[in-house]
């Protein structure tokens, strides 16, 4: 339970930091929110470092998440402004590609270090990489800046509404099926219906939710931004377990055969920003949605005698498909309006983002219960679980078409 909170007070403190920071970010200058988004999260591994308990633990995590809520909310903005439309799928898809190559690393890395120097050396570590960063940005941004002139005072309450309504979303998924859980989902979903209510009526808001109300294209393809990482985002903890229990592999070995996607994520990315510079990017995107629902099909079949190759393929597969929707569907989005509105439509990328994780989660954990129980899994329980895995691919699998339908429907850009 404490491990699983180390985690998850991070993720909430990043969804929570986005639609904040990126207005603050419009108001007072998107490079000097991002510049210290790293400030942030050196101050968080330091005292991640330092910590004399778990509560400061969970505490050094929420303020590492904010910081890399607020990077998160101003990057896409700051390279949207920064370079010219023809070339904007080739900066997004660098970017992306440069974050899926730390997601492959990282692991690799974070284990090794925690085996030979132990966790403590992880903090050090991006402490020492977050500074580098700063110094970086301070040093070769001098004298640049992106904002826009702000038209009434901070909305205060919508920033309220959203952080209660998106946390309570959030963290019910992470319980399913509790009760507790089904609670605070429904909390949280009347919380952000109050947040839409009240954005429509401010005369600032914190964030501007007509973009979904008056913008196709912008609101299909956050729709189908959603519904992807709602379909993939599980796939990695269901192979996870299914190369740890079924096919009794170590957790490093498992970790290794897992890293395939995330590299061709990493590999493809930037080339399928590229390639939607010139190609209509809804094209691009859709082709990407229609190679995940082929990996997750492909994985639908897998079962105790399938060969380790075939998993690390399909792992392949579904990389390239989430490379060549995710670039060129967040340069539609971060396209698709005004200048004014980037910070906005920054932080509605990385909330659907955080969104779609947490559904991804909750649909798997949803099943397992409801076939397995909450309770460890044991040897005599493999049956059951290759059957909830099935169940969880096929409902990812259906609501991967879905987004096929969605990113169709958005029109061209």
């Amino acid at each position: 339970m404490a491990l699983s909170w180390v985690s998850l007070v991070y993720l909430l403190a990043v969804a929570a930091s986005l639609v904040p920071f990126a207005k603050l970010a419009d108001r007072l200058g998107r490079k000097r929110i991002y510049a210290w988004s790293w400030v942030v999260v050196v101050v968080g591994c330091a005292l991640a470092v330092f910590a004399p308990s778990a509560w400061v633990l969970y505490v050094a995590r929420a303020v590492q998440g904010v910081g890399a809520g607020m990077s998160a909310a101003t990057s896409p903005a700051i390279l949207t402004a920064a370079f010219p439309p023809e070339e904007r799928g080739k900066a997004l898809g660098i970017n992306i590609g440069a974050t899926y190559a730390g997601l492959t690393v990282g692991p690799v890395l974070g284990g090794v270090m925690t085996g030979s120097l132990g966790w403590h050396s992880i903090f050090v570590f991006t402490g020492l990489i977050s500074a580098a960063t700063l110094v970086y940005v301070i040093l070769e941004l001098r004298g640049l800046e992106w904002s826009e002139p702000a038209q009434g005072a901070f909305d205060f309450l919508g920033t309220v509404l959203y952080i209660v309504g998106l946390c309570s979303l959030l963290l019910g998924l992470s319980l399913l099926p509790e009760g507790i859980g089904v609670g605070l989902v429904a909390g949280g979903a009347l919380g952000l219906l109050a947040f839409g209510w009240w954005e429509t009526k401010s005369p600032d808001p914190v964030f501007a939710i007509h973009l979904f109300m008056r913008n196709r294209v912008f609101a299909f393809s956050n729709v189908a931004a959603l519904i992807n990482y709602s379909a993939t985002f599980a796939v990695t903890f269901l192979l996870s377990l299914y190369l740890q229990y079924i096919q009794a592999l170590s957790p490093a070995y498992a970790g290794i055969v897992l890293i395939a996607g995330p590299a061709v994520q990493a590999g493809f990315s930037p080339f399928a920003g590229r390639l939607s510079d010139r190609v209509e990017a809804r094209l691009v995107a859709t082709a990407g949605m229609g190679l995940c629902v082929v990996g997750l099909v492909m994985l639908v079949v897998v079962g105790a005698g399938t060969p380790v190759w075939y998993v690390a393929a399909v792992q392949c597969v579904l990389g390239l498909g989430f490379a060549f929707f995710a670039s060129p569907n967040t340069s539609t989005i971060m396209g698709s309006v005004e200048r004014r509105f980037l910070g906005a439509a920054a932080a509605a990328v990385a909330v659907m983002r955080s969104i779609g994780m947490s559904v991804s989660m909750g649909i798997t954990a949803l099943v397992f219960a409801l076939i397995i129980g909450r309770r460890e899994i044991l040897p005599a329980d493999y049956p059951a679980f290759l059957l909830s895995m099935r169940i969880s691919l096929v409902v990812c699998a259906v609501l991967c078409v879905v987004g096929i339908g969605a990113s169709l429907a958005r029109g061209r850009a």
